[in-house]
Parts: structure tokens; sequence; C-alpha cells
């Protein structure tokens, strides 16, 4: 069987796209390769997406209905089949041409991001607001860079002036990098940040090594973490963990480590409507002030319900009570953010 194809297009390209390795042997114009021919899911994919024709025959130049692009699973590569595989595949002299323009793309998909599972690279905006923390945007970029694993970096621009002098400057600022590995119905995301301010560190420090009151510091502190989301058709849930360590002046007499934990999981009932239960905790792991102790901050339980457009965005809204003893009263947060 000889497959042509409408325009030159390059051995290498073809190759790419094509996982038969008889056809990289060939010439730009025509290969020639015992039927059936094997493409791999990717490739057909984007053959079968990219050409409004992709296989017709060469001497009518009309498309051929008995021929069609199959995959039976992740496993097995795609299969080129005409419908009852006689010896005259298609009318004619046994040529079938393909549109070039879907070998183009096909290989192009290949090149490009053929072995990244389908995904592309995304980026996600969001607001936060809550009775602790404040206000603070953040952001989470992923690019893939493998069948099942992203690059993920991300940063949170924490407002709350607490967290520095109390005066609005040395506001903290956290930036981070990691991977998104991506396992069935699982997200399962490991990432290491840096803050960078007065939080964890307690600041700049005069020649006597004592607080000065103002100055935050580069690299404050370290935040290893890891992120687990699930999702399928019914149910979602996450859980993160992170432990904020104070990585300047770790040995001073102003240094902090935090202990930051959360689970929820709901249902959903739509695509645009889930709703659920959310568990959170801040735990102050070590405290290197003069009288200073451990201790928790926070452990807050209560309800969620989130919405979603079909266009990226989502909103969702936790609130509940803060159940440590000591801390009477309720808590609430508001998420809002675009996926773009």
């Amino acid at each position: 069987m000889i497959i042509r194809f409408a325009s030159a297009v390059s051995a290498l390209a073809v190759a790419a796209a094509l996982s038969a390795p008889a056809l990289a042997q060939g010439q730009a114009s025509a290969f020639e390769t015992a039927a059936p021919v094997m493409l791999t899911e990717k490739a057909a994919a984007s053959l079968a997406a990219a050409a409004t024709t992709p296989l017709v025959d060469a001497e009518s130049n009309e498309a051929l209905s008995g021929v069609s692009i199959a995959a039976s699973s992740e496993a097995t590569p795609v299969v080129l089949t005409a419908a009852g595989a006689a010896p005259g595949l298609a009318a004619g002299n046994g040529e079938v041409v393909v549109n070039s323009a879907a070998i183009t793309a096909a290989a192009a998909a290949a090149a490009q991001g053929g072995d990244n599972g389908g995904r592309s690279e995304s980026f996600t905006v969001t607001l936060n607001q809550d009775s602790f923390f404040g206000f603070y945007p953040a952001f989470n970029g992923l690019i893939p860079v493998s069948e099942n694993v992203d690059f993920s970096f991300y940063g949170i621009i924490w407002t709350t002036d607490a967290f520095g002098t109390g005066l609005g400057s040395d506001l903290w600022t956290e930036f981070g990098v990691g991977a998104a590995i991506y396992s069935g119905n699982f997200v399962i995301k490991p990432q290491i940040g840096l803050t960078n301010g007065a939080l964890l560190s307690g600041g700049a420090r005069d020649p006597n090594g004592v607080p000065a009151g103002t100055g935050g510091n580069f690299a404050d502190g370290i935040v290893p973490s890891l992120t687990v989301n699930y999702s399928d058709d019914t149910f979602e849930a996450e859980y993160y963990g992170g432990y904020y360590a104070a990585l300047r002046n770790r040995n001073g007499d102003a240094a902090l480590d935090f202990l930051h934990t959360w689970i929820n999981a709901g249902y959903k009932f739509s695509d645009n409507v889930s709703a659920g239960a959310h568990y959170e905790l801040l735990s102050n792991t070590r405290n290197t002030f003069p009288g200073g102790s451990t201790a928790r901050v926070y452990q807050w339980v209560g309800p969620y319900i989130q919405f979603k457009t079909d266009n990226g965005f989502f909103a969702r809204f936790t609130a509940g009570a803060d159940v440590e003893s000591g801390n009477d009263g309720d808590f609430y947060k508001l998420t809002a953010g675009f996926t773009f």
C-alpha cells in the first residue's frame, strides 16, 4: 500500500508524527509500508482533528468513507484501516492521499507537545481573603514537560501588615516551584518555596544582632509543601500540607515555624456547582522569642460551596467555627479565580 502526501512534508516531521519505523526510511512525497499503517494515539488524534478530509482517493480526490482511525487503549497503537480490508484499499491504483495540513499538525503536536498527555500550558490567578491571613492574591502556572508531569511555579502576595512591621512595609512575599504529577483522577503537586519579609526570621538585625524593628529579609523562610487533588464526575477533594520554617536568623530570638494544613471534600451537583466540608489547621511549632511558646493558632471546621463557569472562572466560599480552645468565634474565607 502506498501513502502519498498531498504536498511535500519533511520525512523527519512525518516520522515524528507516525510511529511506523518504515515511514522514516521513505521520501518526502511517498512512503511505502505494509498495511495497516500504525500511528500513535496522539498523532492520530491530531490527524483526525486537524483535517476536514484527512483521507481521499488518489484518482477521484473524493473522501474514502471506508477508512477510519480507531484506538482501543492507551497502550495499543492506533491503526489506520479500511472497511473490509480488501486488496483494493482505495479505488484505482491503491494510493491513499493524506491531507498534508493534517500531517504537519500531527507532527507539530508530536514535536511540541506530543508527549504531554494532551495538556496545554495554564495559568491560574486567585483573589483570596479570610479571617486570619487577610487579603492575599496568588497565582499558579503549569507547563507540561512529559506525558504525566507538569513543571509548576506559584506565588502568594501576602498583604497583611502584621506579617511585616505592622506599618505596611516589608510585606511577606512567597514564591516557589515544583511539579504536578498526574495519575488517574489524582494530581499530586510537591513544591518548595521561599518567603521574603520578616514574619519567620524576625527581619533585619542591628550590629548587635537585635531585631531592628524594620527591614525584611530575602529568603526569610523556606516552605516545602504537598498538595493532592482528586476529581471525578461526582466527587472532588483536596489535601494541602505546608511547613513554613525560618531560614534566616533561625537561631535568633525572633524566629517562628508554622505548620499549615487542610483537607476538604465535596459532591459535584453539576459541572457548575459543588459543595462539601473543610477542615484547616495552623500551628506554631517553633518559637524562639524570649518567653515564647508554641501553640495551635486555629482549627477551622465548616462547609463550603463552589461555583464554576465553563470558561474557567470559579468562586468558593467557606465558613464555620474556630474549634481551637480559647478561640471562640467563626471563620470565613472567600476565593475567586480564573484559569487561562
